[in-house]
């Protein structure tokens, strides 16, 4: 885990509201794996206080991304950073996906900005996997392809690729790929996750999938983000034994 000062490289707008931000470091958080975590200082005074998790979009010689979306103060401020300008940054942390896994092609699932783990993850792919992209979105604003290939979009109301969510896409891809063992890599918002875990008990897919959540401290000591994963059992924290669970471990509300 490092602590590091890092330089702005460039802080752009990628699509409605969404930036990615690219950082120089010389230690470039060699040990990261997709999936995992940073914890970043927006701003260097008291309001706001914690640190704001985002999850790593890509890693690229002295170069780490993160790709996020303006929806508070924290965000915002993060949107005026340029370049030059110094970003604290507490990382890599959290478990990320299992790459290693037998599997011959990955379905990789995002919704919204729960695309953004997603660079990083295809670049480790590259070697020995094949993969598919389905991006699922409201409207068509919210479009890019920053990292992404071999994508299939669907949107809400129909403004750009399918109109409908990320499970009739799951359901064209999984026609696509029936003589092939896949294994599926998903992040989003809770209901698009509930309904995803619905699908998979149903046809007997694994899934692993990147829960978000505020996480103050990233580390497990404030005990602030919890899920649960068995009726019977403690809840686990999202910054410490994940985010990346296993879809069936969890239980969402």
């Amino acid at each position: 885990m490092i602590v590091e000062n890092l330089v702005v490289k460039s802080n752009n707008t990628i699509a409605e509201n969404t930036y990615l931000i690219k950082l120089h470091s010389e230690k470039i958080f060699i040990s990261a794996k997709p999936g995992q975590f940073c914890n970043i200082k927006v701003f260097e005074g008291s309001s706001p206080l914690l640190r704001r998790p985002f999850s790593i979009s890509d890693i690229n010689e002295n170069e780490i991304s993160f790709m996020y979306k303006v929806v508070g103060s924290g965000t915002e401020i993060l949107s005026k950073k340029q370049e030059g300008d110094l970003v604290n940054v507490l990382g890599p942390l959290g478990k990320g996906f299992n790459i290693e896994d037998n599997f011959e092609h990955a379905i990789i699932i995002g919704g919204g900005i729960g695309i953004a783990p997603f660079p990083y993850l295809i670049r480790k792919l590259q070697n020995d996997k094949t993969h598919s992209v389905l991006f699922g979105v409201r409207n068509k604003n919210e479009i890019h392809d920053y990292g992404l290939s071999n994508i299939s979009y669907s949107s809400d109301d129909g403004s750009f690729g399918l109109k409908g969510n990320v499970i009739d896409l799951l359901k064209i891809e999984l026609k696509k790929n029936k003589e092939k063992k896949v294994k599926l890599f998903a992040c989003g918002p809770t209901p698009m996750i509930k309904a995803l875990q619905g699908f998979t008990k149903e046809n007997n897919l694994f899934c692993e999938v990147s829960l978000e959540s505020a996480m103050a401290c990233g580390i497990g000591i404030c005990q602030a983000c919890v899920v649960e994963v068995d009726k019977n059992k403690p809840y686990k924290l999202i910054c410490k034994h994940g985010p990346v669970f296993n879809i069936n471990e969890i239980i969402l509300d």
